[in-house]
């Protein structure tokens, strides 16, 4: 009897991820716990790391592609989203992910947002939002809380915090989460489904920046679980709890149900010698 031959199958573990680059974060913040989510996805979804690209703008959490083994991209400030469609768009046998922090998506990018969540072109986005600027040492942010004393907000921050999830949905997006550095479990979950999901995802990650604005403990009293009997689908309920200024909702706020949105079109690499040839005919 001959024997068969077992074909060679590569089994990649989370650390297959990392890159040689060792992240130079402060001691405690919150991005360890987002980059160890991320290569916990990416090993559940056993993604190749020649056919991933991550793309991050400007900040702290931006430095994050540096980080993983993958393709990476580092933009200017708040322009990774562009950046990421336009990956997807010409190469769209990879998977494409985006990344950065409340500052980079929610303040100088965050007129590509709403754009992005309508167009569901199939990218995942992760917001590390630690509620600060970190990177420039402590300003406030588009999520920073009313009255907040920082350096660029002595008197107290006069204005009051965006509800970034709230602006997913209403500007529809088809996937919406929150997770917290602090239960990395949940938030590779999140992230998985994200990656699984066929369309955009948006993913919130609360993760503190010990330097300049320590919300650990804030965080650990403010978040709570969805119920497990609430329905993702259910737009006006997602809508509830992302409005939600007092309590911190964690899990998958929305999802859109498959018939109630048309399959998302494909992106295809642009053939720029069929389009010269068809305009010069």
């Amino acid at each position: 009897m001959s024997s068969i031959p077992i074909p060679n199958v590569v089994v990649r573990k989370p650390a297959d991820y990392k890159s040689d680059l060792k992240p130079i974060w402060c001691p405690g913040c919150g991005d360890f716990a987002v980059l160890a989510a991320m290569q916990q996805a990416l090993a559940a979804l056993q993604i190749d790391p020649k056919d991933l690209a991550i793309v991050s703008g400007i900040g702290c959490s931006s430095r994050l592609p540096g980080f993983l083994q993958s393709y990476g991209l580092h933009t200017v400030h708040g322009r990774s989203l562009p950046a990421a469609q336009g990956i997807k768009l010409a190469r769209p046998d990879l998977t494409v992910m985006a990344v950065g922090g409340d500052g980079d998506y929610f303040s100088i990018g965050a007129g590509h947002l709403p754009h992005a969540f309508r167009r569901d072109i199939n990218i995942t986005c992760i917001v590390m939002d630690n509620e600060i600027y970190g990177l420039t040492k402590g300003q406030t942010s588009p999520t920073s809380p009313h009255g907040h004393v920082t350096k660029s907000t002595p008197m107290g921050n006069p204005a009051f915090p965006l509800h970034p999830l709230a602006l997913a949905i209403s500007s529809g997006a088809t996937y919406v989460a929150r997770g917290f550095s602090s239960q990395p479990k949940q938030l590779a979950e999140l992230i998985r489904k994200g990656m699984e999901h066929q369309g955009f995802s948006f993913i919130q990650a609360m993760s503190p920046c010990v330097t300049f604005y320590d919300t650990y403990k804030i965080y650990k009293e403010k978040v709570y679980q969805i119920p497990a009997d609430h329905d993702p689908h259910d737009r006006e309920a997602a809508m509830r709890y992302a409005m939600e200024a007092d309590r911190m909702p964690l899990g998958l706020i929305y999802q859109s149900a498959p018939a109630e949105r048309p399959a998302p079109v494909e992106p295809k690499a642009f053939d720029t010698l069929a389009y010269l040839a068809r305009y010069q005919a």
